[in-house]
């Protein structure tokens, strides 16, 4: 065992107050070695140099004035950032290590070896910066990583580069942005046994989801081989998305999200050659398939929130799997410095009223809009034909495109996932970025004018032209308190976490067919009867869709229970509505495969739909797969805040088909606490709300089809379209009825509508008859919970 040193610390022997000695990385490090091997938390081993070696090197070297000097003259001018890096770098690699601080590392690096059972260990010789990771500037990426360093010369070699590394141009500039002295910081070096992930597997997790802040979720990204890729947005990754409260129960499987990256390279050791990589594709095997297990994706989870709770804040970690043993290994651990210091109080809104065609798609970053001219950079080298405020559109980026990053509007990159160096530098300027969009750098030109939508959810969009679009502020940290719940509507899952601050009492309505229509895109009959379907093309795209699933009905349900359990988890424990599917037969037949299986209908509207397609041998099988995935959702995954509605049930007799029906395919109503609502939308349900109150758990009025069907007005007709109006007497009789009545008969009465959010006579109206909840649009949601608390005063003092 080497002796204790001023110039080198094992991380068993640190902390994380020891940032002023090692460095952010290398202190976090150490605390988790030291704090969290015990949890269950493995750490490659190794050990660190101290900053007092660093800075011993200097003045070993006499090269503390001369770098003063060089940086001087950089910043008056003198000599150009390009210049004065190169000089800096090159005065540090022409450095000798003083004989002590060598024979410590090199000591150290041969017990390393020798715990190992090995001679001349593969390590990771990783920078840590003493200002590094703090909570207001993350130096994320300002210094280098070598890989695979084998033997002492080698090892030498990658410290003296890893010094040099803090003058690198992007360093520089990002010290002086950020105002700290150049010699001021000093430089500690991770020496790490490295994990075998070039045969493996590595990414990047954080304890919050990335784009919202919800701090309920885990998100983790995966690509084969070493983990640079990943980090620099080289390859499109997987990426997995774990409920973290669930977690302790080892029954459940709360994996919300998967989603399969392209995975196009991986990055492994270049022969034998010591610190050498290289970029190789990957099988058609590995891009077919995840990274990740289930098992595996569950315990890395459950490492980021014991990480998280030892560190009490939000982390952001880089992970690797051995190829060779299977092990998971935590490789670096930091605070996440962007979503954890928003202003918690308000939510920033936007929404694309009128855009141009889409041009592309991608992994959203942010939630924002923005509109200008492309300006596209193939390299860093091409920085100064960048146009100020126009939107950078390139391959990928790395540290050495910050400079420019920040005189951006926007980012849209062909490559990288949601934790890649693009998407982590748009969050921390605060730009909307769209990556993974595949050929961006192709589709898109100088001068062309685009708009860039981050306000979808996951989903980011480009648009030809300039769009319109709105922005809002929501104040959400003074709302009044109503007697009445305030529930959301929500439709698209990948937009839901974005609105987990807002005091909502649960989701009113979460609409089956958008996860359907969006997600899925395939008719579940064309899944049932897959070897029968006649037309080629659509045969091709659904086979396309489902090659993951030897069993193609797996795909919807797996699809469905993980798009739903996204709307579930932002509201758990509040109830969530789920409203089975609601299409009509033409919306059901523009699905994959659909026109095989639906009837042509003059007047869908009130044709084919609802309750009596559930129990038809037109649709029954179908209709199996949605309840299979409810119960995913409720029992495996761990839902069972999850209610189910049935839409447009027309008769009492047609309620106990359905609920027979569902019995049969695993719902039974009451059973594991499983409530069914049915929707109050016929007359038909207001004429027999006893009968309909007796078979099931609530109502949810839905006002539009109320409407329609009260005043026998076809709600799209726009001739009619003057007539149609939910406060209409005879409309307002039905839901005033509806609701006396069913309280009556002891069951619950929302309302999911936009008539509360556009009149506030109309929620005044509802609140004076008495309903239970209002469901609404988010971005309504603020205005009608102070109209609710408005009536609901005004009805206590009438």
């Amino acid at each position: 065992m080497p002796k204790k040193s001023v110039n080198v610390m094992w991380f068993e022997d640190l902390s994380r107050g020891d940032v002023a000695l090692v460095g952010g990385k290398n202190s976090s490090l150490g605390e988790m070695v030291r704090q969290l091997g015990k949890k269950g938390i493995k750490v490659p081993g190794g050990f660190a140099t101290t900053a007092d070696a660093y800075r011993a090197y200097l003045t070993a070297n006499a090269l503390e004035a001369r770098i003063d000097d060089v940086i001087s003259h950089w910043q008056d001018q003198k000599i150009p950032l390009h210049d004065a890096g190169m000089q800096v770098r090159a005065m540090i690699l022409q450095g000798d290590f003083p004989d002590d601080i060598r024979d410590d590392i090199l000591s150290s690096y041969r017990e390393l070896s020798r715990r190992a059972g090995t001679t001349d260990l593969p390590v990771a010789v990783r920078s840590s910066a003493t200002a590094e990771d703090l909570p207001d500037a993350s130096f994320a990426g300002q210094q280098e990583t070598y890989l695979n360093v084998r033997g002492e010369k080698a090892l030498l070699a990658a410290c003296r580069r890893c010094y040099a590394s803090l003058f690198t141009d992007r360093a520089i500039t990002y010290r002086q942005i950020q105002g700290f002295g150049h010699t001021k910081v000093a430089l500690s070096i991770g020496v790490q046994r490295m994990v075998r992930s070039d045969t493996g597997g590595s990414g990047v997790m954080f304890s919050i989801d990335t784009e919202s802040g919800f701090d309920k979720i885990a998100l983790i990204t995966a690509a084969w081989g070493l983990g640079e890729n990943v980090v620099q947005g080289a390859v499109d990754p997987d990426e997995y998305e774990v409920y973290k409260p669930f977690l302790s129960d080892k029954s459940l499987i709360p994996i919300v999200k998967k989603s399969l990256g392209a995975k196009e390279i991986k990055m492994i050791y270049a022969g034998t050659t010591s610190g050498e990589t290289k970029n190789v594709p990957t099988s058609k095997a590995e891009r077919a398939a995840f990274v990740l297990s289930d098992a595996e994706i569950l315990d890395l989870a459950r490492m980021a929130t014991t990480i998280e709770a030892h560190y009490g804040q939000p982390m952001d970690m880089e992970w690797a799997r051995d190829g060779d043993t299977g092990e998971l290994f935590i490789v670096q651990a930091r605070p996440e410095t962007v979503q954890s210091r928003l202003d918690a109080g308000a939510i920033k809104s936007y929404a694309v009223k009128k855009s141009g065609k889409v041009l592309l798609k991608g992994l959203s970053v942010g939630s924002a809009v923005a509109t200008g001219r492309v300006s596209i950079i193939e390299s860093a080298s091409e920085i100064d034909q960048f146009i100020d405020g126009s939107i950078l559109v390139t391959s990928t980026t790395d540290p050495d495109w910050v400079p420019i990053m920040k005189r951006a509007s926007a980012i849209v990159t062909d490559h990288g996932g949601r934790t890649s160096h693009a998407a982590i530098v748009s969050r921390e300027l605060g730009l909307p970025a769209i990556v993974g969009t595949g050929n961006a750098t192709h589709v898109l030109h100088d001068d062309q004018e685009v708009t860039v939508s981050c306000a979808g959810g996951d989903e980011g969009v480009i648009y030809e032209g300039i769009a319109n679009f709105a922005t809002e502020v929501l104040r959400v940290d003074d709302l009044p308190k109503t007697r009445t719940q305030i529930m959301l509507n929500l439709a698209n899952p990948s937009a839901a976490f974005r609105w987990w601050r807002l005091p909502f009492d649960g989701v009113g309505l979460a609409r089956m067919e958008f996860v359907v229509n969006n997600a899925l895109k395939v008719h579940p009959m064309a899944l049932v009867h897959f070897d029968r379907l006649k037309d080629d093309a659509a045969k091709a795209q659904i086979a396309e869709l489902t090659k993951s699933f030897p069993d193609k009905t797996e795909y919807f349900i797996d699809g469905l229970a993980r798009g739903l359990s996204q709307i579930a988890a932002v509201a758990y424990p509040r109830p969530v509505i789920v409203r089975m599917s609601d299409f009509k037969t033409n919306e059901y037949a523009e699905l994959l495969g659909g026109r095989e299986f639906e009837p042509h209908e003059e007047n869908p509207m009130i044709g084919f739909r609802g309750a009596s397609r559930y129990y038809s041998p037109r649709y029954e099988a179908g209709f199996a797969l949605e309840c299979k995935a409810i119960g995913r959702l409720r029992k495996e995954m761990g839902f069972d805040n999850v209610v189910v509605m049935i839409p447009f049930c027309r008769s009492p007799k047609e309620a106990d088909r359905v609920l027979a029906t569902m019995e049969k395919h695993g719902l039974k109503r009451g059973k594991d606490g499983l409530q069914v609502y049915v929707m109050g939308e016929i007359p038909a349900n207001v004429i027999l709300v006893e009968e309909f109150a007796s078979r099931f758990d609530g109502f949810s009025i839905g006002s539009n089809d109320l409407t329609q069907l009260t005043l026998g007005i076809d709600r799209d007709a726009e001739d009619l379209a003057d007539l149609f109006d939910e406060s209409d007497p005879a409309v307002l009789w039905m839901i005033e009825s509806l609701i006396a009545r069913a309280h009556q008969a002891g069951a619950k009465v929302g309302l999911c509508g936009q008539a509360p959010s556009d009149d506030p006579e109309f929620a005044k109206l509802l609140v004076k008859a008495g309903i239970d909840s209002i469901s609404v649009t988010p971005d309504s949601f603020v205005a009608v919970k102070h109209n609710v608390a408005e009536a609901e005063v005004l009805k206590a003092n009438t």
